[in-house]
Order: C-alpha cells, then structure tokens, then sequence
C-alpha cells in the first residue's frame, strides 16, 4: 500500500509539474482553451500502468491542485468535466485497444476532453455561443492528443514496466 501511494504521489508531482510548466508558454493559437496537456502524458501512461482508480485519484488531486494554484474557480469547473469525460473514455477505450495503441486512445479523450469541456461551458456561461469554439478544440484536442498519447506510449515501450493495476 506505501509503495502504490508513494507511486501515485510521484505521478501527481509529475502531473503538476508538467502542468506548472505548461502554464509558462504562451499560448500557441488564440483561441481559448487550446493548450498542449502536458500532464495528460501521465494521466494516459497511468492509466495503461497503474489502473482505473489510481489513476481517477490522480486526475482529481491534479485538476484540483492545478486550479488552486491558477486560482480561478472557472478553470476548476471546466477541467473537471472535461477530465471525467476524458476519463470515462479512457476506461472504455483501455478495454479495446492493446499497448500499442494508446495514441488513439489519448486522441480521442482528448477530443472527449474538449467536448466536456464546452458542455460545462454552456451553462456556466448561460449562452450556447460558446460551442462556436467546439471545431478548433476538437482540432487542437486531436493533435494534442496525438502528441501525448505519442509520448505515453514511448514512456511506456522504455520505461520498466514492474507490476500493474494493483501493487
């Protein structure tokens, strides 16, 4: 239990610390929303490595400490639902899809992501205009998506692999 807890710690540090550095670019397209998802490398990695509740764990505590550090409640609201959309996705898709497919999986939770996201949106800013920004997050989520999902899964062809799901 220590060693999965001190795992789990680990990839949450990780996470937020992608995320911090992220949060240093500038924007690449103007376009609210659009960003790379740096921390996502480790959602998707942990959730092909670690399973489905460490990695719920570790997505929650990063959307949370990751809002608190931006220090905007509306950030907060937004990552969350698209968090658990993209999550739900991954659990389906993990199902399906081998080891070497976790590109595609990342993609379309990304995409997923972004889809979550701008349902939330809709009524937190009490106005469906928003969902005009939909075609360039569903875009930017799929080739961002791509990227990370590229990048997990090079973490996960050279990284040890030791024991998964439960420890």
């Amino acid at each position: 239990m220590t060693k999965r807890l001190t795992k789990d710690a680990l990839l949450l540090a990780v996470a937020l610390i992608l995320y911090a550095v992220e949060a240093q670019i500038p924007p690449l397209v103007p376009v609210p929303g659009v960003k790379l998802g740096l921390a996502n490398i480790v959602t998707v990695w942990a959730m092909f490595r670690v399973g489905a509740k460490d990695t719920l764990a570790i997505l929650a505590l990063r959307v949370i400490l990751g809002s608190i550090w931006a220090g905007q409640i509306i950030s907060f609201t937004l990552s969350l639902a698209g968090a658990l959309v993209c999550y739900l996705v991954m659990l389906l898709l993990k199902r399906i899809l081998t080891m070497k497919q976790i590109w595609i999986c990342s993609a379309v939770a990304a995409v997923a992501h972004n889809i979550g996201q701008t349902a939330a949106a809709i009524p937190l800013f009490r106005t469906a205009s928003v969902a005009v920004y939909l075609p360039f997050l569903v875009l930017s989520g799929l080739l961002t998506g791509l990227f990370t999902g590229l990048c997990a899964q090079l973490l996960i062809r050279y990284l040890p692999q030791g024991k998964t799901e439960r420890e």
